[in-house]
């Protein structure tokens, strides 16, 4: 099987399980997620299943990407944070979602992992919709607040203060919290200036690291 058909298939099987939206569904059929994986995991590229990147990260399973993407009800002209942008996968589906008009901050705290990420992002279209920046996601990034959607992709022992703060009033914010392996997907919503959360289910993802996460 080519890789072509078997994003299709993949993409097809996430739409029959009711994973994903209509429109998460037609951006994972573009986004090429075999070009956001280190060299010679081609052949895996479109197994529902996390994958190592390196630095003891991992690029999460499409169900997941689709999920939180569907979750945050994405759409053009929308301002998103992200964190923890590893490969720079789940930034290109939200790019390829917000645009036109839209705007993705994706912070990754490993100097080599932005690297890698930017790389391809450029390489796949997504560089001038994605910004990528090395700093601790915990804390968010007050320079480009606030955010009309913020994504969170790895596990905080709670909502980190400063990016409910950076939470655009009516805003989605989907965020794993609890421990350091073993998390509860909440979507956490701001109206009128309180904090409202949803818990979606369990999930695994790695641990946020930083002030308002967990120590290294």
């Amino acid at each position: 099987m080519g890789i072509e058909q078997a994003r299709k298939r993949m993409v097809d099987a996430l739409v029959e399980s009711g994973f994903v939206s209509e429109n998460v569904a037609a951006a994972m059929e573009k986004v090429e997620r075999h070009r956001f994986l280190p060299s010679g995991m081609e052949s895996v590229a479109y197994v529902d299943s996390p994958l190592s990147i390196g630095e003891g990260q991992t690029i999460s399973a499409p169900h997941m990407v689709g999920m939180m993407a569907s979750g945050l009800e994405l759409h053009p002209g929308l301002k998103v944070l992200e964190i923890g942008g590893g490969s720079g996968y789940h930034a290109a589906i939200i790019a390829e979602l917000v645009r036109p008009g839209g705007h993705v901050y994706s912070i990754e705290r490993i100097q080599s992992l932005a690297d890698q990420a930017n790389k391809n992002l450029r390489e796949t279209g997504y560089g001038d919709t994605v910004t990528t920046i090395v700093a601790d996601g915990s804390k968010g990034c007050a320079k480009y607040a606030p955010y009309d959607r913020i994504s969170v992709a790895c596990g905080a022992p709670d909502v980190p203060p400063p990016l409910f703060e950076q939470l655009n009033e009516g805003g989605r914010m989907l965020i794993p919290v609890g421990g350091r392996i073993y998390q509860e997907l909440y979507l956490v919503t701001k109206v009128e200036g309180k904090m409202r959360k949803e818990d979606k289910g369990s999930v695994l993802f790695v641990p946020l690291i930083g002030e308002y996460g967990f120590r290294e």
